[in-house]
């Protein structure tokens, strides 16, 4: 099914056009709204009239999470306060928090794409979901409970936290949708498991996962332990949080909610923008934003824009999965490596479970890179009988690493469960260089 075919299959012509009209107007809203933004446009010589098509967006400044915090807390905020209805923020760490304000019709258009992804999900009027996301400043559990309610589902506001209890709630209450994160998908799993819940008892079906990168077999490895179809939900508060992208039942490529949030690939060196089909940096223009609407943001999230018709029906544009982040590649040695390079090879691995952890340090002046890996439990059991087991297992991920980061890797091989869990975004890599 397909929640709003209006607009979710609009065709290029009509998109466009709608695209054009509502960018003129939010150019022309933020301009004599937020001094930011119309010091830029001048700086430039711009005005709103010279802003008339979606062709035209190059023609704007880019916006870069530095601004948002340069302009903590409300400098960016366009509607006035009495219109504010609700202020979330970033859970960034290091430097000021990026606060973002929504109106009553914000809150409505987030609750509308919501009510999209959850469609594309197959979520209904008879499911009872729950939303595993935090409550919190952070925009996932109330981005995704307005749009359950949105649909007429059955919402479960069970947050992160008590997993325990979560998960005897998912078989007591027949629970058959999730929206999470992937790393706490898996932390279920293993909950469920210590605590003797089997797959047979529970009605899980549908999960919407996001918050952080996930490869396809993180997803095979969710889909078997929790006997669901895992589908991937893309957002970021200083956009419109959960909402902004999402899988259909064809899983290739994510639909962008484009009537609302106009997509580029932009080259993030250059700047300049890139033709569909070549990975670079996103970038998004909120088209419809009220409270605090963002021209030209740099995700830092590395992708592609996917051409071409999709065989569900919808004809919005497609994002492929996030690669990378061009803000946290690390740079070892004179090497790029992103931490999903490494999840990939472990992953590839069936020795190891999808938990690791990149520590990256500085010794006499050289860079080194430990990767620690936790073992699945049938194999820690086995391969901890020899040392010459364990350094054989080391060797073989080790050289594995080499030939995809180009870098060698110390290896440390962990017994399962020895990684520290998150119940929100799992922490990946430690750089203690930063602290030298």
């Amino acid at each position: 099914m397909i929640w709003n075919p209006n607009k979710e299959c609009m065709s290029r012509d009509e998109m466009s056009a709608l695209q054009g009209k509502r960018l003129h107007k939010i150019v022309e809203y933020v301009y004599h709204n937020v001094p930011f933004y119309r010091h830029k446009l001048q700086e430039m010589d711009l005005t709103p009239d010279d802003i008339r098509t979606i062709d035209d967006i190059v023609k704007l400044p880019f916006t870069t999470k530095k601004d948002l915090r340069d302009n903590y807390p409300f400098g960016l905020q366009a509607a006035p306060q009495s219109e504010i209805i609700r202020i979330h923020a970033s859970s960034g760490t290091t430097g000021n928090p990026t606060i973002v304000g929504y109106t009553r019709k914000d809150i409505g258009v987030w609750s509308e794409c919501m009510a999209r992804c959850l469609t594309a999900y197959g979520v209904g009027r008879d499911d009872i979901f729950s939303v595993s996301y935090g409550y919190g400043l952070f925009t996932g559990g109330l981005g995704a409970h307005n749009g359950v309610e949105m649909v007429g589902a059955s919402v479960v506001p069970a947050s992160t936290g008590n997993t325990e209890k979560h998960a005897k709630l998912i078989r007591d209450l027949g629970i058959t949708g999730i929206a999470c994160t992937p790393s706490y998908a898996l932390y279920l799993a293993e909950t469920m498991e210590q605590i003797g819940i089997t797959k047979d008892q529970i009605k899980l079906r549908v999960g919407a996962f996001g918050a952080e990168p996930w490869t396809e077999k993180m997803r095979e490895e969710i889909e078997e332990r929790l006997g669901l179809k895992g589908f991937n939900l893309y957002g970021l508060s200083e956009i419109m949080g959960p909402s902004v992208s999402y899988e259909c039942q064809e899983q290739n490529g994510s639909h962008i909610n484009e009537d609302h949030f106009y997509p580029e690939i932009i080259n993030p060196v250059t700047l300049e923008p890139l033709p569909k089909g070549q990975p670079g940096e996103l970038v998004f223009t909120t088209l419809t934003k009220e409270g605090m609407p963002v021209l030209r943001y740099r995700t830092r999230d590395l992708c592609s824009l996917m051409p071409g018709e999709c065989g569900c029906g919808r004809t919005s544009v497609r994002m492929t999965p996030i690669t990378g982040r061009s803000d946290d590649m690390l740079i070892i040695r004179g090497i790029n490596v992103f931490p999903s390079q490494v999840e990939s090879v472990v992953l590839s691995m069936p020795e190891f479970a999808p938990r690791y952890l990149l520590v990256v340090d500085r010794i006499n002046n050289l860079d080194t890179l430990e990767v620690q890996v936790e073992l699945r439990q049938e194999y820690f059991t086995a391969t901890f009988d020899t040392p010459a087991a364990i350094d054989q297992l080391k060797k073989r991920l080790s050289d594995k690493l080499r030939s995809v980061l180009s870098i060698s890797a110390k290896v440390q091989l962990k017994a399962p469960n020895a990684i520290e869990r998150s119940q929100g975004k799992s922490v990946r890599v430690i750089d203690l260089r930063n602290q030298k």
